[in-house]
């Protein structure tokens, strides 16, 4: 357990070191000058990706953001296509949602523009930001585990653009589906008109959480190295992390609907039984590296 201990004192303390053979000790300071120019390199690229969405933020928003309100959808046709496969009829199907935006504010338009390249420099440019965070922390490594770490960026990238396309395309059709078809009262006196503003805020929330929440095996494995977690922990807690996944299922998606929470919360419950079996195998590899040097 004092090794342990060590490996990770040590391990945060040679964070954000230069990248030489043998990593130099740093100071507070020279921590927080190193991290600096790191993130003012991701936020310069960042702002240049969103600089060009803007650019074509009409474009974006014709084929992009409105591609969930149209018939042509891929994942109606698909889903649909699915069901029959199945032989289930139509039980699969379902209808494009028919939406009427409206703005109700002077700037809505505008703030609507700015949010979707906003959003989109970070979706965009996020596999450069990792390779940033990637690069600070790479001095505080051994050679082993920069070894092990080498792909790490097109892992990392591969699970938060998975996430991103399994909120876009599966997740926003099913709540928007349902939000678009909920009545509240029989009079039929309420017209369903959201704002623009209102739709793009919950497409982009449902794209980045469900991003954000497929990093859920890359975060154990990670911590699985540092010593932090092991797969017997993970077992251990899966009761407590089940609730906590329902939470997060129902922060992720902006409707009250359960069939859209169980669709996020399925992957993420897979998502965490991928991160026994890696934090699994890490305790495995440290076992074994013991016993070798016993």
């Amino acid at each position: 357990m004092a090794t342990k201990s060590s490996e990770r004192k040590n391990f945060f303390k040679r964070i954000g070191g230069k990248d030489k053979e043998e990593p130099t000790e740093m100071n507070f300071f020279d921590h927080i000058e190193e991290l600096r120019w790191h993130l003012i390199r991701s936020v310069a690229v960042w702002l240049i990706a969103v600089v060009l969405i803007f650019v074509y933020v009409d474009w974006v928003y014709d084929n992009i953001i409105l591609a969930p309100t149209f018939p042509k959808f891929f994942t109606y046709g698909a889903l649909c296509n699915f069901g029959h496969w199945l032989h289930l009829g139509d039980s699969f199907c379902m209808p494009a949602i028919v939406i009427n935006f409206q703005v109700t504010e002077v700037n809505g338009t505008f703030t609507s523009a700015i949010n979707i390249a906003m959003i989109g420099g970070v979706i965009v440019a996020f596999p450069y930001i990792f390779w940033e965070l990637w690069r600070f922390i790479k001095p505080a490594l051994s050679s082993k585990e920069k070894k092990y770490g080498q792909n790490s960026i097109f892992f990392v990238s591969l699970c938060f653009f998975t996430g991103a396309a399994f909120g876009y395309y599966l997740l926003a059709p099913f709540t928007f589906n349902f939000l678009a078809g909920f009545t509240l009262g029989k009079s039929t006196m309420i017209q369903y008109r959201p704002s623009i503003n209102d739709y793009v805020d919950s497409l982009t929330n449902l794209i980045l959480g469900c991003g954000i929440a497929f990093e859920l095996p890359v975060l154990a494995f990670v911590l699985a190295k540092i010593g932090i977690i092991t797969g017997a922990m993970l077992k251990k807690y899966f009761k407590f992390a089940f609730v906590i996944i329902l939470v997060v299922a129902a922060v992720i998606t902006p409707s009250p609907d359960w069939t859209s929470q169980f669709i996020v919360a399925i992957p993420l419950v897979l998502l965490y039984w991928v991160s026994i079996l890696l934090a699994s195998s890490v305790d495995r590899k440290k076992a074994k590296e013991e016993k070798e040097w016993d």
